[in-house]
Formats: C-alpha cells, structure tokens, sequence
C-alpha cells in the first residue's frame, strides 16, 4: 500500500461520511420505522458515496481501499443488529444519522486500525547492506499459497495418520469444552443446597479424562505425521538434487542446500500436522465456546468477545513486522554461514596470506548486523506484547464490571458467571493460539518454496538414453566438437575437436593451461553436453547410453579425488555390490594401494575421514585407483593422477584385462613417453597427434611444452562442486 494514499484514505472517507450523514437526517424517521432493515439500508445508501470518495485518491486510491469503504460502511450496520439480537429486551438498532459523533468517530478509527492492520509494512530501515548483499528486497513477505498448497498435498500422502490424529483432536476438543460447562452445572448444584452427587462428579471426571486421553493420542500421532513428512521430503529432495546438473551446482552453494535439509525442511514438514493441530483445534473450540458464551449470557458476551477484534489487529501488525525482519535476519543469517564455510574451507590460503585479521572483522560486522535485527525483533515483540496485555486486562476489568451488575440484578448465576469466566480465557487462548498458529504455519509453508523450485527444475542435461550393451570395447571418437560455457558463450574452450582414442591403447592428453584437456574429460564423462559435435563409444553417441551404464563403464580418476567418510573397503566398493574378496584384492594390489593398506591397524577397516583427510594425498589417489579398476572400465581416464614411476601402470591395467583403454592427462614426460599416442590441444583445437617418438620429431608444440619445462596439464575450468581437501593426514 502506497503510504501517502493510505494516510489520506482515512480522513477523506471521514469526510465523505459526514457529508453522506448530513443529507440523510431528512430520512430518519423513514429508516428508525424500519428497524434493522433501516439500519442496513443506511448502510447501502452510504457505501455508494464512500466508495467514489475512494477515487479521488492518487492512482484511484491504494490497495484495500474498497474493503475500506465497505468496513466503514457495514461496521455501524452490523454493530447495531447485534446489539438488538443480543442485548437487554427493548435495545433499538441505532441509526449512525441519530446517534452522537462519538460513534460516528469509532467507526472510522476502527476503519483506520484495519487498514494499518492489513497494510504491507516497509522495509525495516537502518540496516545497512553492502554491494553483494542479497538482491531480495528485504521488506518483501514471503507469498505463500502456492507453497501451502504444496504442503498441504504432501501431508495428504499420509492421510492415514492424519486421519487418527483428527479422530483424537476431535474427541479431545469435546472433552474441553464439556470440562467448564459440567464444572459449572457442580458450583450451581452446590450453591442451591443440592451438594454433591456420583452424576456429577463423574460427569467432570469423564470430561477431563476424555480431554488429557485423546490430547496425549492427538499430540502422538502429529509427531508421527510430521516424522513420515520429513523423511519423504528429504529423500525427495535429495534424489532430485543429485540428478541436477552441473550448472546448478555452481550456481548454489552447499551452504545454502545444507540450510535447505537442517532447517527448511523441518519447517515445511510442521506446516500441515502442527497448523492442524493448532489450528483447526483452536478454530473448532473458539466457535463452539464462543456459541456456548452466547448462549449464557448474550449481552456479556458480545462485551467480552470484543477482545477478537482489537487481538487480530495487534497481532496482524506485529506478524506482518515480524515477517518483514525476519526476512532481513535470514538473509544475514545466510551470510554469516556462508561466511564462516569460505573461512574453513580457505584456510590454508588465509594462513599463508596472513589475512586471519580480515575474517575475524568481516565475521563480526556479520554478526554485529544479526544483532542489530535480533535486537529490533525483541523490541518490536515486547511492544506488541504489551499492547495485547492492556487490551485484555481493560476488556476484563469490562466484563468482571458489568458481570457483577448482571449477578447483582439476577440475570446470571454463580455458576454461570463461574462457567463464563472459563470460556472466556479458553476464547482468548484458543484466539491466540489461532492467529499465531496461522501465521506461522503460513510463514513455515513459504519458507519451502526454495525447495519446491529445487523439485520443479528439470536438468538441462539429456539422461534418457536406454542402450546397455553386455561389452564395450572403449574406442572413443570426439567428431568436430566445440564448447563454451554457459557464463561464457562467447568464449569457447574447444573448436571443431575431432580425434579418436583406440580401443586397447594409453592416448594422453597434453597441453597448456587452459587449452582444453579438463573440458574435454568433463565431456567425455558426461559431466557437460558439447554445444556441436558429436562423442562416440563404440560407434553410438554418449546420450544414447543409460545413464548409470555409462558412468560404470568410463570412469574418472582425478588428481586429489573425493572419498567420502567411511572405511577404505566401503569407499572402493562404492556403488558395486556382491564384491569378490579376490576382486577387491587384485584392484588394491594394481592400484599400489594394497601395501599401505595392509599396513594400517584396521587394514580395510580403516576410516578415511571427511572427504578422505585422514589419509595422505597419495594414498587417497590410490584408494580411488583401486575404486576405479574394481569396476573394470570400458574406458579409464586419469587425469593427474600417475606420478613418476607410476608410468608403466597403465599398460599393465591394458595387459591384464582391468581396463580397455586408458586415456591420460598428464604432464609427466615419463607418464607421456610410455602413452602409445598423444593428442596436443591448443587454445581448445588439436594441433598435433602421433606417437610422443613422432611427435618429438616434428618439434611442434609437444616438443616446445617439452623444452619449456613447464606445466602442461591442470584444469582450465570451473572447479565443478568440490573443494579443497583437508589437511594431508599421514604425509
């Protein structure tokens, strides 16, 4: 809502009103002849006047500004029909024409309240953000019906559950209501001589057995519904994620997907079984007693329930607050983590840079802001506390007032009065618990629909391929293909590559820095479709081959590869099952990895650590070494991960049947001299093949990277996801 608009709409409908007032008191002998049809009709012949007023504001008037008129013009209708069905016999209906400006005065500033309840608050000013903080506006609330819709659908998954638990809310709701009335029926009976008897005081034990028995049931089944919902959530999310490709990794971070499964999803998992059991629980017994109040004492509870109101009005505009910082203090949040994950990660770099200073004040100008929000929070939380406090104690001191005069003139019982004064602090919490519920079930919901957009995108990348052939021979064919990365279309890495790696042969990779080789692996692997061109194995495209077949039968050794926590033998034997004994043997001891195995306390027991860092960097290579040949490849691809001395290795995994064909990326002249072709990249063309005896000949490129001494191999791309590895363990 426009703020200059909506100071203005207040005043103008205030104005309009009185104007419409002054031309009516000609008809207020036709409307008082009417009763409440009077009372109504002045309320349809001044909403007409209202709602043009409402035109004459800036941009034909703010948001809400119909609802306003039509608030300002049915208030004084509805007040008065009440008063004459509920209050003492003889009431009139009250015309607002006849009645004194006082009246004409409430009904606007209630008018007012409504529209500063359901206004959109602004954002919370003071917080300064820097140049990468988040983009969101920090003000905006979380829209979130599509989001509850969502959840609601989730939740009926498991309808079963929720079904018990509403069969237990239901019972345990009608056992509550039963528990104050029946306690007052026993003061009455009292009071008149009757005393005790076995009816009544089984009347109020069976009330209150009915409540705590069936609340217990209740409460046990939400907490079954909302551990079923997380489970099936979390799995969900996962397995989507981890099909997702590439790009969407490097476009989110692992703080934020961490953040998803701790803290999202538990919240979007207790929107439907704690709104429910909140909510429609609180709903149900605030009618039900809220009837029952009526039925009791008419007058007393059209006074008492006036709390509802002035409570709704507090509370939307301390939730609406709430929203609005707390969407400030999430992004802060996030930062600060986020923060906090770069420092640990980075540490080496921080330590040799001597930058320790640097995180410590970045880290605390991170915290200092999610103070000052968390202090704003609390301030704004204690005001509206004690607002809602002096509206409830004024509204009681009201009703014990004129309860008394109503006990004094015999309207109402003890017990009755007793019976009253129960419902009425059972209204005000089930009322509270109602709007606090609401919104926090609809905050929950919204803060879930970072996950539903997880689960609604589709990988770019095609994973529909079916072929599944019993052998593979591993010739690789790469026919004219080029590629640019999505940040950079402009700048592609490969031109028109076209060679072949045979079937039975060690071809290596070789070439500057960024000339191509890690692009051309990520390729090879799948890990990235070419934007033209085609990749062959065994004559068919690698689309065509299904997914998981694929990544069995071309496999990926990387210089500092990923374990993952876990013993060495879980860690080789990673996604294979029913794993020979001599199998698992033979990868080790061709990999080099059985020695230092075989050395340690727990031998294959062993744990490796988080991401593998109890274990140095070379054995760490030789583990995922040994993890590759036990899968006996179609095609091995090693991608800095022989060292010298390890030259004649690949030749052997030919020979003896662990491997098809092997292609190396390597820099190692001794690794490169043993290959039986090579294949020279340059700024992401081929610009020499033959054997590396051909090749040194020619004195091309191969033989100028030979005589420069320097590194020909690294990754010229994007780190895809992995990070550093931790600290060498054993070297």
């Amino acid at each position: 809502m426009a703020l200059p608009s909506a100071g203005l709409l207040p005043g103008l409908l205030l104005v309009a009103d009185a104007l419409t007032l002054v031309l009516l008191v000609p008809l207020v002998p036709v409307l008082a002849s009417l009763g409440v049809a009077g009372v109504w009709l002045e309320a349809a012949l001044r909403l007409p006047v209202l709602a043009v007023a409402t035109w004459l504001l800036p941009r034909r008037g703010p948001s809400g500004a119909t609802s306003a008129a039509v608030t300002v013009a049915i208030t004084p209708a509805a007040f008065g029909t009440l008063r004459y069905l509920l209050g003492p016999p003889g009431a009139g209906t009250g015309l607002l024409v006849a009645a004194t400006p006082a009246w004409l005065g409430v009904t606007h500033a209630a008018a007012a309240l409504a529209l500063l309840a359901w206004a959109v608050p602004p954002a919370p000013g003071g917080i300064t953000e820097t140049p990468g903080d988040v983009t969101e506006t920090p003000g905006a609330v979380p829209k979130a019906p599509g989001t509850l819709r969502r959840a609601l659908a989730l939740t009926w998954e498991e309808r079963k559950v929720l079904g018990a638990a509403f069969l237990c809310l239901v019972l345990a709701a009608v056992g509550e209501t039963l528990a104050p009335y029946a306690t007052g029926k026993v003061l009455d009976a009292i009071g008149s001589g009757d005393g005790l008897t076995a009816g009544a005081i089984g009347m109020v034990a069976a009330a209150g057995t009915t409540s705590v028995l069936f609340s217990g049931c209740r409460g046990a089944f939400f907490l079954l519904l909302k551990a079923r919902l997380h489970r099936i959530l979390s799995l969900r999310l996962f397995s989507h994620v981890v099909h997702q490709d590439l790009d969407f990794f490097q476009g989110v971070s692992a703080a934020e997907l961490l953040a998803q499964f701790s803290v999202e999803v538990p919240r979007v998992c207790e929107t439907a079984p704690k709104g429910a059991n909140q909510l429609f629980r609180s709903l149900g017994m605030a009618l039900v007693v809220g009837a029952f109040m009526v039925g009791l004492a008419p007058g007393l509870a059209l006074l008492a329930l006036l709390e509802l109101p002035l409570g709704i009005a507090n509370h939307r505009i301390q939730s609406a607050r709430k929203q609005s910082l707390q969407q400030s203090m999430l992004e802060a949040s996030a930062r600060t983590a986020s923060g906090v994950q770069e420092s640990v990660a980075a540490m080496e770099t921080i330590r040799i840079f001597s930058a320790e200073e640097e995180e410590e004040e970045q880290h605390s100008w991170n915290l200092a802001k999610e103070l000052r929000l968390r202090e704003r929070i609390d301030l704004e939380l204690a005001f509206f506390t004690l607002v809602h406090r002096v509206i409830e104690l004024t509204i009681r001191v009201l009703v014990l007032f004129r309860s008394h005069q109503l006990l004094r003139d015999g309207y109402i019982t003890p017990g009755v009065l007793v019976t009253f004064l129960l419902y009425q602090d059972t209204v005000g919490s089930h009322v509270q618990v109602l709007l606090s519920g609401f919104n926090e079930s609809v905050t929950n919901a919204a803060a879930g629909r970072k996950i539903w957009e997880y689960l609604d995108r589709k990988p770019t990348g095609n994973v529909r391929g079916t072929r599944e052939p019993p052998e593979l021979q591993g010739h690789v064919t790469f026919q004219k293909v080029s590629f640019a990365y999505p940040g950079n279309p402009e700048q592609p890495v490969l031109k028109d590559v076209t060679f072949e790696v045979r079937s039975g042969e060690v071809t290596a990779l070789v070439g500057h820095n960024g000339s191509g080789k890690s692009t051309t692996v990520a390729l090879l692997e799948r890990l990235r479709d070419p934007g033209s061109g085609k990749i062959l194995l065994d004559g068919i495209p690698l689309p065509e081959y299904e997914h998981q077949y694929l990544h069995r039968k071309v496999v990926l050794v990387e210089q500092d590869p990923v374990l993952f926590s876990g013993t060495i033998r879980e860690n080789v034997m990673l996604g294979l099952e029913n794993c020979k004994e001599s199998e698992l043997r033979e990868a080790a001891i061709a990999a080099g990895a059985m020695d230092f195995i075989q050395g340690l306390e727990q031998g294959w027991d062993t744990e490796v650590g988080e991401r593998g860092g109890r274990l140095a960097a070379g054995e760490r290579r030789r583990v995922a070494l040994a993890r590759a040949l036990l899968r006996r490849p179609a095609v091995l691809i090693l991608d800095e991960s022989l060292d010298d001395g390890d030259e004649g290795a690949a030749q052997r995994w030919l020979r003896t049947g662990l491997a098809r064909t092997v292609l190396v990326v390597s820099h190692r002249p001794r690794v490169l001299d043993v290959a039986d072709r090579l294949v020279v990249l340059d700024h992401g063309a081929v610009v020499e093949t033959g054997t590396p005896a051909e090749l040194r000949e020619r004195c091309g490129v191969y033989s100028r990277l030979l005589l420069g001494g320097g590194r020909t191999g690294g990754p010229e791309a994007p780190n895809m996801g992995s990070e550093k590895g931790a600290a060498l363990g054993r070297e």
